[in-house]
């Protein structure tokens, strides 16, 4: 496994619809793998392949909160990790719930997404198994973002546009304070 540089705004590939897997094999279950590598190395829940370059319909998705670098090392006891390949929405609710969201590619940034309370979605494994499930709170927005990416989508395009550049410029102080 190995970890993969992370994709930040304004990076073009972020905007591009992923293309459909068309066979699940060992390269894609080393993108998995190292998906999940580079996703637990940065402290997230979710990574899309556009996240890192790779324009492929692939996402992994991990709730499991550590609360210390130490658990960060040695995770795999609190660990739930779930790869999604073609993932695609079903059905989503017409209830509604709101959700500070962030993303690893727009760093340290968050915002109020207010998204469908539920969805269902089916998806293979990284086996290749079919999978069809409903999602419902934290798992039900982290999935609908991660195939937002999928399809060129950032959690950003669901705010206003005042807020959307407010975010941005905010980014953009924060970038020009590190260099």
């Amino acid at each position: 496994m190995s970890l993969l540089s992370i994709v930040e705004i304004p990076d073009p590939r972020l905007r591009l619809v992923c293309e459909p897997v068309e066979a699940v094999d060992d390269e894609v279950r080393t993108l998995v793998a190292d998906m999940f590598e580079t996703m637990y190395a940065a402290h997230g829940i979710g990574l899309a392949a556009s996240q890192v370059g790779v324009i492929r319909r692939v996402m992994v998705v991990d709730l499991q909160e550590r609360e210390t670098e130490e658990e960060d090392a040695k995770p795999e006891a609190k660990r739930d990790p779930r790869a999604f390949i073609n993932p695609e929405i079903l059905w989503v609710s017409d209830e509604k719930s709101t959700y500070n969201e962030g993303c690893l590619s727009i760093p340290e940034q968050y915002a109020e997404v207010e998204r469908p309370a539920r969805c269902r979605v089916k998806w293979l494994d990284e086996q290749g198994k079919a999978h069809e499930e409903e999602f419902h709170g934290l798992m039900a927005t982290c999935v609908q973002h991660e195939i937002d990416h999928l399809n060129g989508v950032l959690f950003i395009d669901h705010i206003s546009r005042l807020k959307r550049q407010m975010l941005i410029k905010k980014l953009d102080k924060a970038r020009k304070a590190a260099a």
